[in-house]
């Protein structure tokens, strides 16, 4: 028997299999085969490769294996498909931590579990935690005034929280909603300093940091009653 011809050969090999697309990092976008959830699953795994100012509309196609015509079918431009990206992975942190802290634990061990939920989420995808940290300012106003809104989510989140925690132990002390913005940007700060420093994989660590900054606040005795700071909110005003 004659054996084939090495043309013959070739032709019966199987085709290539394209490479699988990169996958998207937990929580981020759901819902496969729907565009607007790949699109966004693909911007966040470009953010992992490279800075924001760096993305073209290129990248995010090519990741989610989709035409130029798909994307902008969905989103106006990268900025909107960044936003809407930031939108997800923000969503995803918050329901972590109402999950948390609507478990039927002690008040103490709720707020302990929310803060290890949120820095557990964060954990997970410290390159796009620091790319959402740093470079949400330089995607535009529109990008400030969604940061803005989640962070007061997460803030509105943090006093339910507290207020469910003050049923059980009324010695726990109300915070008002600048006290819970405060509250967040310092707890976003140490978040950003931490990934930094390198310990971006290690956010947990400094969940004790955390939770002692909430029982300092939550367990100090009401500012309304303080002298010395009335006295500075006369000065303030006056």
């Amino acid at each position: 028997m004659q054996a084939p011809s090495r043309t013959r050969a070739k032709s019966r090999r199987a085709a290539p299999r394209p490479n699988p697309a990169p996958a998207a990092p937990d929580g981020v976008g759901s819902e496969a085969d729907h565009p607007p959830s790949r699109l966004i699953q693909a911007m966040a795994t470009a953010l992992t490769e490279k800075g924001y100012a760096d993305i073209s509309v290129a990248d995010i196609v090519q990741h989610a294996r989709v035409s130029k015509r798909t994307f902008y079918e969905h989103f106006a431009d990268k900025e909107a498909c960044y936003l809407a990206t930031y939108a997800a992975l923000s969503d995803d942190v918050l329901s972590r931590i109402a999950e948390a802290g609507e478990s039927d634990l002690p008040a103490e061990e709720r707020l302990v579990a929310a803060t290890h939920a949120y820095l557990a989420a964060l954990e997970e995808r410290p390159a796009l935690t620091r790319t959402f940290l740093t470079e949400i300012q330089a995607a535009g106003p529109e990008a400030l005034k969604v940061r803005r809104n989640i962070h007061r989510r997460f803030a509105e989140l943090l006093r339910r929280l507290v207020e469910r925690g003050r049923q059980e132990r009324p010695g726990l002390r109300s915070i008002s909603p600048e006290m819970a913005a405060a509250i967040v940007g310092g707890i976003n700060e140490l978040v950003l300093l931490t990934i930094e420093e390198g310990r971006g994989q290690c956010l947990q660590g400094i969940g004790g940091t955390v939770v002692e900054l909430l029982g300092a606040i939550l367990l100090a005795p009401a500012a309304t009653k303080s002298r010395e700071v009335n006295l500075l909110r006369r000065r303030h005003t006056g």
